[in-house]
């Protein structure tokens, strides 16, 4: 069975770069191989009216080390992103701190693993 951890477990990225408590909470489900971590919601839990792709980055990255891009599905929050951000602001900021990964592991985090995992059907 498969689990996906909705929004990266809500870490508090509008309190700084860092949130210990949510490190302690979620990093105890990287080593289990059927649990995943949705890259989403993370504009709603930064500030609303100032967060920018370097804001949200951080915490998409320790998602990355822990889960891995082949356990990390993007989810853009819609339309409650709209409160802090319309989706092409959100992808945009999702796509920034995925910079970094190769072209198969992008495209796993952007829609592939998601197939996967839910099986849909393309």
């Amino acid at each position: 069975m498969a689990f996906v951890i909705d929004h990266l477990a809500k870490p508090r990225i509008a309190a700084g770069r860092s949130d210990p408590e949510w490190e302690r909470a979620l990093a105890p489900f990287a080593p289990y191989t059927n649990v995943h971590c949705k890259l989403s919601g993370m504009v709603t839990e930064a500030d609303w009216a100032r967060w920018t792709p370097q804001d949200l980055a951080p915490y998409v990255e320790r998602v990355l080390e822990w889960f891995g891009p082949e356990r990390c599905i993007y989810g853009s929050d819609w339309p409650v992103c709209l409160m802090a951000g319309g989706y092409d602001k959100v992808l945009n900021a999702l796509n920034v701190a995925i910079a970094g990964l190769d072209r198969v592991s992008k495209d796993s985090v952007l829609g592939g693993n998601a197939y996967r995992v839910y099986r849909l059907s393309r």
